[in-house]
């Protein structure tokens, strides 16, 4: 079983009408636990620390946000509340995604029950992402020199902007971001790939751009590592997509990232990147795809 990754802070109190299903963390451990995928239970991260979110993101903006002093502008550019509780989930999530990581690089594939906040850049948050918990990841392995070369494939519906921007000038942190086009952000960053996608998408169009993608990539970077942001909101019922997989269409494409990774001698650590639904536990069942997928290629 590849090792799984959650924290009880990944949950936190939001108001019911709140675009972000916030309860969706903890309800996928609960099923994940129920289907029997962690059978050893979950590896508990530690909160990330000052320094290793300042390491990415402006000193100024990391104080702010702990010190819960973040400007209302900032706020609502981002869409949560500076609470006690979104502030210690967002440096749990961080965390979890650095220990997905370490345990990736160990046994070849683990995965977070939270993480790719993607729209979190050098000096702000944005698009409910306070703090990049990839990038907070990479750099701390890269300070460490545990890992020399890393890739991170995107594959949620809103292109990865801040983590594009956090390594604009990193060479040693490969982005590709494959999204739909006209979705948000409406003014996109330069990832290192961007794959602009048309509207309406469906399943076999959607594999054969990506099969024709992600090969040569792993040939020309030649990653240890790769963050894999597999957001189920290019689903076709996504309440923010403008994609239409299929719950079969998102199960083919987990499979092929992590078996094709695997296959070139990358480990890969998942995280859940968006998905949008009031119900919790539909949201919760797609983000749980991830993580069969993790569990057939291990077995």
């Amino acid at each position: 079983m590849p090792p799984l990754v959650h924290h009880p802070h990944y949950r936190a109190a939001l108001a019911d009408h709140h675009a972000l299903p916030i309860n969706k963390f903890h309800r996928l451990a609960e099923m994940l636990t129920a289907e029997g995928l962690a059978p050893d239970g979950f590896h508990t991260p530690e909160p990330a620390t000052e320094a290793q979110l300042t390491a990415v993101h402006g000193p100024a903006y990391v104080r702010a946000v702990l010190d819960f002093a973040l400007p209302h502008e900032m706020q609502r550019r981002i869409g949560l509340p500076m609470s006690e509780e979104i502030v210690r989930r967002t440096r749990a999530v961080c965390g979890g995604t650095l220990l997905a990581a370490r345990l990736a690089l160990e046994h070849g594939v683990a995965c977070n029950t939270a993480g790719g906040s993607h729209h979190a850049g050098p000096d702000y948050g944005s698009g409910y992402c306070i703090f990049n918990d990839v990038a907070v990841a990479a750099r701390a392995l890269l300070d460490e020199g545990a890992v020399s070369q890393m890739l991170v494939v995107d594959l949620d519906v809103h292109q990865g902007d801040g983590t594009a921007l956090i390594f604009a000038d990193e060479p040693r942190v490969f982005t590709f971001s494959m999204h739909a086009e006209k979705n948000f952000p409406a003014r996109k960053a330069a990832s290192d790939l961007d794959i602009g996608l048309d509207d309406g998408l469906e399943d076999a169009a959607y594999l054969a751009i990506l099969q024709g993608a992600l090969p040569g990539l792993l040939h020309r970077v030649q990653p240890q590592l790769v963050f894999y942001v597999a957001g189920v909101d290019p689903h076709r019922d996504d309440r923010l997509g403008r994609l239409a997989l299929s719950d079969e269409g998102l199960a083919a494409r987990d499979a092929y990232v992590l078996e094709t990774c695997l296959a070139h001698g990358a480990a890969v650590c998942g995280v859940l990147g968006g998905g949008y639904d009031r119900d919790t536990d539909r949201i919760a069942h797609r983000h749980a795809t991830l993580h069969r997928a993790a569990q057939g290629v291990s077995a």
